[in-house]
């Protein structure tokens, strides 16, 4: 009788995952720390995120492409239910979904709501991932595990994992992978080896310089903000060895009164966003930039259907 060879290689496996949880969950750090470099736009308040950016990890037995999506919320504009539509539409095309809940905050209503919502996708395996753990000390992290099993006993949701991780100090990063590719399927590679995200780089480099913006005016106008960039063209009769890459956006916000607030006293504001998103745009694209920005109106856009397609939402 012929005994099975022990050695025989583990099959590759790809696939979609992709972090849920309430705004400012951690969502967007752990995707970047996941992939080894910034391809979410991270801020350090809620519903930063609006584009379905697509991190891509590299590994030899696997390729995890993660979906990262804005944070599921009770919507009051109409920008705010197309972005729960965007979150719902994602879980439904997924292998696995990482249920995010900070370690140094109790579970709240907003996490219930999520929670209930995610023992709706009965298909889908969930693996609760504690984000923040360098913000918590032990005794609280354990009652955090403790009460993510007993949310999940209560709403009949069976976490396949339940993981504790710190994405900005990359403890159990690894981990968490490691017990992600597991879940998906066998398959072949989905995207050439070297790529990290499959978003058009103008969307990118709008993101970049919204983060740039958010970071200026913390609580004056936090979501108030959509760019667009216009165009990106090299500039033309430049030496091949010294290239420029000319970048035109616009920066809208709903009213007049929020100009001067993005502009800033003699326009220190904007140039400050210009200076320090261009530099991330330079890294990025591994080119010289020039950046043209501009601040216009778009009134009550988040509000208006017309205005929301015209700025890509």
């Amino acid at each position: 009788m012929s005994v099975p060879s022990s050695s025989s290689p583990t099959p590759h496996r790809s696939g979609f995952a992709c972090f849920v949880g309430r705004p400012n969950a951690g969502k967007s750090t752990l995707t970047n720390a996941l992939v080894g470099t910034k391809v979410a736009i991270t801020s350090g308040r809620p519903q930063t995120t609006r584009h379905t950016v697509r991190g891509i990890v590299h590994r030899p037995d696997a390729q995890l492409v993660l979906v990262d999506t804005p944070g599921l919320h009770k919507p009051r504009t109409l920008l705010g239910e197309r972005l729960n539509d965007l979150v719902r539409s994602t879980w439904a095309e997924v292998d696995v979904i990482g249920f995010c809940l900070p370690a140094d905050q109790k579970i709240g209503p907003g996490d219930r709501y999520i929670a209930k919502e995610l023992a709706e996708v009965k298909r889908t395996p969930k693996v609760a991932v504690v984000t923040k753990t360098d913000l918590a000390d032990r005794d609280r992290l354990t009652e955090q595990l403790i009460a993510i099993d007993r949310l999940g006993k209560e709403l009949g949701i069976e976490w396949a994992e339940i993981v504790p991780v710190s994405a900005v100090a990359g403890d159990q990063v690894g981990l968490l992978a490691d017990l992600l590719v597991p879940l998906l399927p066998e398959g072949p590679a989905l995207y050439p080896d070297g790529d990290l995200t499959d978003e058009p780089e103008q969307i990118m480099v709008a993101e970049l310089i919204r983060e740039a913006a958010l970071e200026g005016v913390r609580d004056e106008l936090p979501h108030s903000i959509a760019v667009v960039v216009e165009e990106m063209l090299p500039r033309e009769g430049r030496p091949a060895d010294r290239p420029l890459l000319d970048v035109h956006a616009n920066l809208y916000i709903e009213r007049p009164s929020q100009k001067g607030i993005v502009i800033g006293p003699k326009g220190a504001r904007l140039k400050e966003v210009g200076s320090k998103s261009r530099k991330q745009i330079e890294a990025l694209l591994g080119t010289p930039v020039f950046l043209d920005l501009h601040v216009k109106v778009a009134k009550d856009w988040q509000r208006d259907p017309k205005q929301l397609r015209k700025l890509g939402f």
